[in-house]
């Protein structure tokens, strides 16, 4: 029989966290796991602004055919826009595809990488986004790791980072998280990201940027600014992003994949590949989320709006990284929790201390301790700090 050789896998540590969130009956109980975005209520919302969208669009809507492998043609050049700066003299040697979310962006990224290097090796943070791996992995790339997060001081263990990088050899890739570094919360300043682009310059490497968080961080420019450092300096570089996040659109599975070559030639000649390894792998991409991404920022008062949606979740993350540290002051210093960026942290417990939280106290969160600060609120922080407080 077929299927006989497979034995049952372990759950996905995060999905298998939120299954047993869900079924725990403590009315209590708070939900610091899957890295959603959550409002006051603990909802994920549908933002204002797609709402509006998705009204015109089913007003508007005329066809549900193909849109072929490269996506939504206007949606690829808003976003690609959005990222790299509408201005940018870059625009020209750059080319953009739409894919399913960020992970189909890093997914046909690493088969392009394949494609046109089988030995290449990628080099990702210490620690990454632990889906990264498999996603890349899977394609055939080879992984190797540079010192990134350091526990002990809550920040960037700098200098081995910069040693490890400076080894990085011709032809690999140094995949960089662009803002909000998920998981720890900890970005690289901008002395980082020229120090890098001049190793790059050097050494002959590829960066690969992951931009899934832009706009959860100091703004929607701001947040950008390592990407557009490096598209100004560097021959070549690859760009995944997300609108998961800052759009909302967790379930349409939208983002893209953007490729920088040398000149527009060799940007046009690598887009073709892009479209044929899309194409061999999901044939096209959804059309639903990219349509109201296209409709919300071709349109200046509902990319306003959307905007102003941004600027109100990236605001409230900030504030409850401020209202968890001032929570926490009575059991130690977690004041470094204020000076990280994005929905994530890692609290610097101990598994057995996480373990105890979730046993005891139904407070959930991944063995590391890292948190999606977006699922505090008020009703549920002061239980939180003091559960916290319990374990240390």
């Amino acid at each position: 029989m077929l299927f006989d050789v497979f034995q049952p896998l372990p759950a996905d540590p995060i999905l298998g966290l939120s299954l047993a969130y869900q079924q725990d009956t403590n009315p209590h109980k708070v939900d610091l796991g899957v890295g959603v975005y959550k409002d006051e209520a603990g909802r994920t919302p549908v933002l204002e602004s797609v709402s509006i969208a998705q009204l015109r669009l089913h007003e508007a809507e005329e066809t549900k055919s193909y849109q072929g492998p490269a996506g939504n043609v206007q949606f690829n050049a808003l976003l690609q826009a959005l990222i790299f700066g509408a201005d940018s003299p870059q625009q020209a040697r750059i080319r953009t595809l739409q894919t399913p979310g960020g992970c189909g962006a890093l997914r046909v990224a690493a088969e392009l990488i394949v494609k046109a290097s089988p030995d290449a090796t990628i080099w990702v943070s210490d620690p990454t986004w632990a889906n990264h791996i498999p996603l890349l992995g899977s394609a055939g790339l080879q992984i190797r790791t540079y010192p990134y997060y350091d526990p002990d001081t809550k920040g960037l263990k700098r200098d081995e980072m910069m040693a490890t990088l400076a080894q990085v050899p011709a032809g690999d890739l140094v995949l960089l998280h662009g803002c909000c570094h998920n998981p720890c919360g900890a970005d690289l300043s901008h002395d980082d990201w020229q120090q890098i682009a001049d190793m790059a310059n050097r050494q002959g490497f590829t960066p690969f940027v992951d931009l899934a968080y832009q706009g959860f961080g100091d703004g929607l420019d701001e947040d950008a600014y390592g990407v557009r450092l490096l598209a100004a300096q560097v021959p070549e570089m690859l760009v995944a992003s997300s609108c998961s996040k800052n759009f909302a659109l967790y379930r349409e599975r939208t983002g893209a994949i953007a490729v920088m070559g040398a000149n527009e030639t060799q940007a046009q000649n690598t887009f073709t590949h892009l479209q044929s390894i899309a194409r061999g792998i999901y044939s096209m991409p959804p059309a639903h989320g990219a349509s109201l991404v296209e409709m919300i920022l071709s349109d200046s008062a509902l990319r306003q709006q959307w905007q102003l949606e941004v600027q109100g979740m990236r605001e409230r993350i900030h504030s409850l990284r401020h209202q968890l540290a001032d929570a926490l002051r009575p059991y130690g210093d977690f004041d470094f929790i204020p000076q990280q960026r994005g929905m994530f942290s890692f609290l610097g417990l101990s598994e057995a201390q996480v373990q105890r939280l979730q046993q005891e106290f139904s407070v959930y969160m991944v063995g590391s301790s890292r948190v999606n600060l977006a699922g505090i609120n008020a009703a549920n922080l002061p239980y939180l700090a003091e559960s916290i407080g319990k374990v240390l």
